[in-house]
């Protein structure tokens, strides 16, 4: 039988894989030409904390679906975890094919907002669920503040 968690998990990881896909070669290269903070020692760890924070997405997903499954409400709430691993996801393909920093910054921005929103929509079904949101409420505005600073460093790539 198919477990809610297979279902959550395929989707995110299925979006991950397709859009990342939509990656390109010369916005690769341009990306790595950017000036970066010179306190940035941890980009080498930037996609093993996303991956956990995606991780942490998925489980606390599956707790709200587990909590009311197929409900109006908990589809909504479904939706709007949907809505958070696209925006997050858009954030290198988008970025990288316009190559304007700017774009990054301000998908962050909508991403954290996003976030907000649906950890407070979380809160009264299922508290675990909430706080396995932090680490994306957490993490998300040091990659956006990354993102800002790197608009300063570059600012005809901005």
């Amino acid at each position: 039988m198919i477990q809610p968690w297979m279902v959550i998990g395929g989707i995110a990881f299925g979006l991950a894989i397709a859009i990342g896909s939509l990656v390109n070669r010369r916005g690769t290269e341009w990306f790595r030409r950017l000036q970066r903070p010179n306190w940035l020692t941890f980009e080498w760890a930037i996609p093993v904390i996303w991956t956990t924070v995606f991780t942490c997405g998925a489980i606390s997903a599956t707790l709200v679906w587990e909590e009311d499954p197929g409900s109006g409400a908990t589809w909504l709430r479904m939706a709007g975890y949907l809505l958070l691993e696209l925006v997050t996801l858009a954030y290198t393909p988008a970025m990288l094919w316009l190559r304007r920093i700017q774009v990054g910054f301000v998908i962050g921005t909508v991403g954290l907002a996003i976030a907000m929103v649906l950890a407070i929509a979380v809160f009264p079904i299922s508290r675990p669920a909430m706080y396995l949101l932090i680490p994306y409420l957490l993490w998300s505005p040091i990659g956006t503040y990354v993102t800002w600073e790197m608009m300063q460093l570059n600012p005809s790539e901005a």
